[in-house]
């Protein structure tokens, strides 16, 4: 709808900086053996969702603005994209849920969880360097 538009080089960075502050932020979370979180932490978590949310919906709209051009019909596309994003989104994440129920079987969930965060917070620092060089 062109209601708010940033260039790819401003969005695809911030991208993946919100991915390695997640794996930081999550890591942080469990590095006192899962501990429960703050309430105050917990609130600031629903900020950041949905400020990483209008981040990740900026990248998107780029690509899907790139797939489209100036096409009219605008409404069953990006349904259509919405749809098959959301329906990929429930497959990796049934996957990661199933991966991580087989690894807790074996290893405490708290290290599963840190060594999968440490890993995304790796890997958006590096997607961020690759970005922004």
């Amino acid at each position: 709808l062109d209601l708010i538009r940033l260039a790819p080089s401003i969005v695809e960075p911030a991208i993946a900086a919100t991915i390695m502050l997640t794996g930081l932020a999550t890591l942080g979370t469990f590095a006192r053996d899962g501990a429960a979180v703050s309430r105050r932490w917990q609130t600031g978590r629903y900020f950041m969702a949905a400020g990483f949310g209008l981040i990740h919906g900026l990248g998107f709209s780029n690509f899907l603005r790139s797939l489209l051009g100036d096409s009219e019909g605008l409404a069953l596309p990006l349904c259509a994209f919405n749809v098959g994003l959301e329906a990929g989104q429930l497959l990796i994440v049934a996957g990661v849920l199933l991966l991580g129920m087989a690894v807790g079987r074996v290893v405490p969930r708290h290290y599963w969880v840190g060594a999968v965060s440490a890993v995304v917070a790796i890997l958006g620092g590096s997607m961020l360097v690759e970005r922004l060089g």
